[in-house]
């Protein structure tokens, strides 16, 4: 295989499109027609980690966490990003990464951490806006379900969790081919009119060129009349965080206790307790303050993710618990969601999960 094609595939889970505006993702260094060796995945792209690839003879790393996420000016090797960069290129190994576009869906990051922690039911927290699009087009009456067919299969007509939505309105439509023009239907210079469909289609925005190219290959015009609209419909499937329940509730320090075996944690930083069950769990890997208030807002009992900082805490306001485990310890199962996902796709190919140690922050 080639990097490009690992690439593709890991892009089937986590769409570089759903990564935040902020991040850096896809491959950071190295060449998409490269052949892999082996594959390495790891949470942080160090240079012990490039260190285990190149005696593991493994030229791909694939990385949650950026190594390059700000522009870099020089390469001279005078601090960690730019002695991996080196080393990489040096070695001819190529790194790859996912970050918020893994985070954003819902069989990522924090899907993940639900799985462990036994959080069942778990929809996305603070959903995407902005992302879902719609397609308008005329389609001839008798080719609509044709056209429609292959707007589905490439993802069209999604809608929560449903499937094969669409909207049509029945007019006439009217064109005239010129000088040039090779039309599947009327003449050249000639006005001709065609009852048509018009056909009305939400998409989320991850697969709008293979919508497009399904569109232009099944519609039979020569030249195809549509447009595009942004929605501000929020994506339910698509976004940060997730909110689900247990399946019964918990007393509160038996939940730590819970917490702190199921996620490796030798502590947990957390706001006051509410001497309450808890039940409803939210979870947002990594920086996750910044949903405090919407976690509060869907009723969550407890609310699990890291670098909270020192006045963030307040923002429980006594109606959740805010516990935060640590950005690496919650962040650490995503290695094994995608190797375990990669394994089931190439499962022929030497895919290992890296053994270098990441973590920056250490525990007295």
């Amino acid at each position: 295989m080639i990097v490009q094609e690992v690439a593709d595939i890991l892009e089937e889970l986590a769409p570089l499109e759903n990564a935040e505006d902020f991040d850096n993702v896809g491959l950071l260094v190295g060449n998409p027609k490269a052949q892999v060796t082996g594959i390495l995945v790891t949470l942080d792209t160090l240079e012990n980690v490039v260190e285990e690839a190149i005696t593991k003879k493994y030229n791909l790393i694939v990385s949650f966490h950026p190594i390059l996420f700000k522009g870099l000016k020089k390469i001279t090797g005078k601090n960690y990003v730019e002695r991996v960069v080196i080393k990489a290129i040096q070695h001819d190994i190529n790194i790859y990464c996912l970050h918020t576009a893994l985070d954003n869906v819902t069989q990522g990051v924090n899907g993940r951490i639900c799985e462990v922690l036994g959080v069942l039911d778990p929809q996305i927290l603070l959903p995407k806006k902005n992302n879902l699009l719609k397609l308008t087009t005329y389609v001839p009456q008798k080719e609509l379900e044709q056209v429609k067919g292959a707007l589905f299969e490439a993802g069209g007509g999604s809608i929560g969790n449903y499937s094969q939505c669409s909207f049509t309105l029945k007019g006439t439509g009217s064109f005239r081919p010129e000088s040039g023009a090779q039309p599947t239907l009327g003449k050249q210079g000639e006005t001709h009119f065609e009852e048509e469909i018009q056909l009305h289609m939400t998409f989320p925005g991850a697969v709008e060129d293979k919508l497009l190219e399904a569109l232009f290959k099944s519609h039979p015009y020569e030249e195809v009349a549509y447009e595009i609209t942004t929605l501000n419909n929020e994506h339910q499937h698509l976004g940060m965080g997730m909110i689900g329940s247990l399946a019964a509730p918990m007393e509160e320090h038996a939940f730590f206790e819970h917490l702190k075996n199921c996620m490796k944690v030798p502590c947990i930083r957390h706001s006051n307790l509410l001497h309450k069950p808890i039940q409803k769990v939210a979870v947002l890997g990594g920086s996750g303050a910044f949903a405090i208030s919407v976690a509060r807002a869907k009723g969550a009992d407890i609310f699990i993710t890291a670098d909270v900082k020192y006045h963030q805490f307040f923002e429980a306001e006594n109606k959740l618990v805010i516990a935060d485990i640590g950005h690496y310890e919650s962040e650490q199962y995503t290695k094994n969601l995608l190797v375990d996902y990669l394994t089931k796709k190439i499962p022929n190919f030497a895919i290992a999960l890296s053994e270098s140690i990441t973590n920056p922050i250490k525990y007295y």
